[in-house]
């Protein structure tokens, strides 16, 4: 029994024993610095996105009339995407296809 209890105590020991764990703040910015400076000029705000491989991924909404530097985060740098300014209530959508992450890239919408 006492050899038992032995063992037990070991795994238990064992398992609550430390593990290395990896920390990190923030989102991911795989887009090695990309960014796109986007001047809204429509009457209302827009929600921007970067489409990438099929997914929507969201950047910012931009204020109407207005102009925003918005960080590319979530897609690689040197990906070829396709931005998209949607208008909030969805009456439009304004696209820019064939983009590549790299600086900044200038757009105007619409």
């Amino acid at each position: 029994m006492r050899a038992f209890v032995g063992v037990l105590m070991m795994v238990v020991l064992t398992a609550c024993g430390g593990r290395q764990v990896n920390v990190r703040t923030g989102t991911d910015d795989m887009s090695g610095g990309a960014s796109i400076h986007v001047t809204n000029n429509a009457n209302q705000a827009v929600n921007i996105s970067v489409v990438s491989g099929g997914q929507d991924v969201f950047q910012k909404q931009v204020s109407a009339n207005s102009r925003e530097q918005i960080a590319v985060q979530g897609v690689p740098a040197g990906a070829v995407v396709t931005l998209k300014a949607a208008t909030i209530d969805g009456s439009r959508t304004y696209t820019k296809e064939n983009v590549t992450l790299s600086g900044t890239y200038m757009w105007q919408v619409p």
